[in-house]
């Protein structure tokens, strides 16, 4: 069960910490801390999130694999699949990203990463930043905020459930 305490995570916020300030060799506690939240149901993400991952066939597509592959839930939920037709309406209808930007965000987990959010009452954690002019991309926090989701970045997540890396 998820509750506006549940964050439910973005690619880029594994991706980045494997490969910059969370590495698994400097930083193990940090993948063991999401673990642990998952267990506690504060922490998830999502089946579109797993494929994104598992495409590195690095240590990262590994530990998703073998760690914290329980912890991808599935979007194939009617409630979930409502959001996701309305959040792609959304973005078709927006003038302001091109055909390109529309493709791709329709085709990626970002529109299923809001929608799980959006259906779910959940915190989306992603270290994309709004950007009212960005034309080439949808970008998560836009979709976010014109559905009125709540968005953090990995930073703010960790202050609000009270976590330290160290």
């Amino acid at each position: 069960m998820t509750t506006s305490r549940t964050y439910v995570l973005d690619a880029n916020v594994f991706i980045e910490a494997a490969r910059r300030y969370y590495a698994f060799d400097i930083a193990p506690r940090f993948w063991k801390l999401l673990i642990d939240q998952a267990d506690n149901s504060f922490v998830l993400s999502i089946d579109h999130v797993k494929v994104e991952l598992e495409k590195g066939k690095d240590e990262l597509a590994k530990w998703a694999k073998n760690d914290f592959h329980e912890c991808f839930i599935s979007t194939e939920d009617d409630e979930v699949i409502a959001a996701y037709r309305r959040i792609m309406i959304w973005s078709q209808g927006q003038a302001q990203f091109t055909d390109a930007a529309k493709a791709e965000f329709a085709s990626v987990a970002d529109g299923w990463l809001v929608a799980y959010a959006l259906a779910k009452g959940c915190i989306v954690v992603t270290l994309e930043q709004f950007d009212a002019n960005i034309r080439r991309r949808v970008k998560v926090p836009n979709a976010c905020q014109a559905f009125g989701v709540k968005y953090v970045d990995t930073f703010q997540m960790m202050r609000e459930l009270g976590v330290r890396v160290g």
